[in-house]
């Protein structure tokens, strides 16, 4: 199959835009909880419907009276809380359109969004992002009215628009159509300059009608709801927060991920959204959580039973014995785990990157479904999506409703619908590169299987040509090797080389712990634990399993472990954590050399081709 689509089941509404989802929602269940704030003594308080809704218009007028007018662009930079969703429908209702800007972001960065978008104000979370807006002021002429929200200038504003009429905010509220302008949100830059990509109030308003229906057993449960962890900056979680508002989700929001467990136990949340590297880091920090408690060899035998488990499931037949051991182990080991989650998980929903079949199994023992799915900034988040009743591991899923998607003859992914952005910012020649007789060009190489489910093998611009002519997608042979505990990225190379090799950097949190574990020094510097043999031997079986999955002529040969890390601040990865690939191989040419040199090779395993 090379072509699927699934039929829309919310018709379009030319006139409806995003500010219409909470209207109808207040008209629905005004006094549903949809949002809990954190206290002091770790419970939760929680704001209804009508009580967001009244914020809401207060914080609107409160933009009015500063001279906010229809059409204006205003930039962003919090970490994911309340306050993000609350001023995000205020922008709505006052006719303005956000510009999320990264919390991670450079002051170049920030010089750079908010000049492109023409943004003319800008909000800010604490005093240290305000600084390093101020160090680009000079470019910025155009900010005219900074607001920090640390200096209390939310109840300011509200107050400030007492004397602004609720008519005023009515006209406001309803001036946008469906094809207006909802947001500019800027791509991560992985490949080049960040582009501003124009999503409309019709992707946002169509896309989460019809993908909440296609979600119902996630978002319609009894109780349903989700504590927020990952950025809103970026389109995952900003998607995820307005659907929750549409379909009556209560929300919970931890932006320090060193609280996260915690929080997650008090808030005991329905479904999780998060990166395969949560799930990952989780996994892990499990393992040697176990392991220092003298019981990783049992943590270990329960994982290996609970992903033998769900295998047998989609075989459609558990043996006794099987069942008889998991349930023991799922009472020894599993529930520990399930309730230091919250004890309440049902779905995880999970994007980005793909989890990999293992973590999926694992997971999904553990009482609740890790659905995959796939999307960029352009699509509005999510084009395909594993669902409650059409759910196959290891894919991303089928396409939404509204939605389709087919693979050109070299693969890439090309994606049609309601989802799909306007084009982007002040830049038609990009925009223009970016489309196939109406199909946007995805950039991913990918496949589709006989019932139109969705599997991501790589980048487009990342396949690897080695010297001998052999096609190799990185994402097949790194995705497996991240996920060891002990390693923090990893970037295969050998484009035009004899053969293929990997720059591993060390997992900086996860190092000290493993050390410790095997009975070294969890002080061992990073230069050291790079060379050191038991450090090396463990990523060398991280590298032997990722080689199994392919042929000896695409396996990678020899690796080398980095003294350093890959960083946002270094350079080397985007805001949501993806690898510079083009900037990483620049940075690092000499090691990748040294790789090619008569240095002997790392162990093979015995691959036939």
């Amino acid at each position: 199959m090379n072509e699927s689509r699934t039929p829309i089941l919310i018709p379009h509404v030319p006139s409806d835009n995003i500010t219409d989802l909470l209207e109808n929602r207040f008209i629905q269940t005004p006094d549903l909880p949809i949002f809990s704030l954190p206290q002091n003594d770790g419970s939760w308080s929680n704001v209804s419907v009508a009580e967001f809704r009244r914020q809401v218009i207060a914080l609107a007028k409160g933009f009015i009276a500063a001279g906010i007018k229809p059409g204006d662009k205003v930039g962003m930079m919090c970490k994911v809380r309340y306050e993000w969703t609350l001023i995000d429908f205020a922008m709505f209702y006052a006719g303005a359109t956000l510009v999320p800007v990264y919390e991670t972001s450079a002051s170049s960065q920030i010089a750079y969004t908010l000049q492109d978008s023409g943004a003319i104000a800008l909000i800010v979370e604490t005093a240290e992002y305000f600084q390093r807006f101020d160090e680009a002021r000079p470019e910025l002429p155009g900010i005219s009215t900074v607001w920090q929200l640390h200096l209390d200038d939310i109840a300011k504003l509200m107050e400030a628009g007492r004397s602004v009429s609720d008519a005023d905010v009515d006209k406001r509220r309803t001036h946008a159509q469906s094809r207006d302008l909802a947001t500019l949100i800027y791509t991560s830059g992985s490949t080049g300059q960040p582009k501003g990509c124009m999503l409309s109030h019709g992707n946002f308003v169509d896309t989460i009608r019809n993908s909440s229906l296609a979600l119902d057993e996630v978002v319609s449960m009894p109780g349903a709801s989700t504590l927020l962890f990952i950025t809103a900056a970026h389109i995952f979680a900003r998607f995820i927060a307005i659907l929750c508002v549409h379909a009556g989700v209560r929300v919970g929001h931890q932006p320090d991920t060193k609280l996260l467990l915690p929080s997650l136990g008090s808030f005991k949340p329905t479904f999780l959204l998060a990166v395969p590297r949560v799930f990952e880091k989780v996994y892990n920090a499990s393992e040697q959580k176990a392991e220092a408690a003298g019981k990783g060899a049992i943590f270990r035998k329960a994982a290996a039973t609970a992903i033998a488990y769900s295998r047998a499931l989609d075989a459609g037949h558990v043996p006794l014995g099987l069942r008889l051991q998991f349930t023991v182990l799922d009472k020894l080991v599993l529930s520990k785990l399930r309730a230091a989650l919250g004890g309440k998980v049902v779905y995880a929903i999970s994007g980005s990157a793909p989890l990999g079949n293992r973590l999926g199994h694992f997971y999904r023992s553990l009482g609740f479904r890790v659905l995959e799915g796939y999307g960029l900034t352009e699509t509005t988040a999510p084009a395909t999506m594993n669902l409650a009743d059409k759910y196959k591991i290891g894919t991303v899923g089928p396409a939404l409703p509204g939605v389709e998607i087919k693979i050109d003859t070299d693969g890439e992914v090309l994606v049609k619908g309601i989802d799909v952005f306007q084009g982007y910012w002040h830049n038609d020649k990009a925009t223009a590169e970016a489309f196939q007789d109406g199909w946007f060009r995805t950039g991913d190489i990918g496949s589709l299987d006989e019932d139109g489910y969705l599997t991501i093998t790589g980048r487009k611009k990342e396949i690897i040509v080695t010297a001998g002519g052999k096609n190799v997608a990185p994402p097949v042979l790194e995705d497996p090797i991240r996920s060891n505990l002990l390693v923090g990225q990893c970037v295969v190379v050998g484009d035009r080389r004899p053969f293929v090799a990997a720059l591993i950097t060390l997992d900086t949190e996860m190092l000290p712990v493993w050390l410790h574990n095997v009975g070294l020094d969890p002080n061992m510097s990073l230069a050291e634990a790079a060379t050191h043999p038991k450090v090396l031997a463990e990523i060398q079986t991280a590298v032997d399993r990722a080689n199994k999955r392919v042929s000896r002529a695409e396996s990678i040969r020899k690796f080398v472990v980095l003294p350093t890390e890959f960083t946002e601040a270094s350079g080397h990865l985007t805001p949501k954590m993806s690898i510079k690939r083009s900037v990483i191989v620049a940075d690092f040419a000499d090691a990748i050399d040294d790789l090619y040199s008569d240095t002997p090779e790392t162990k093979e395993m015995a691959l036939t081709d």
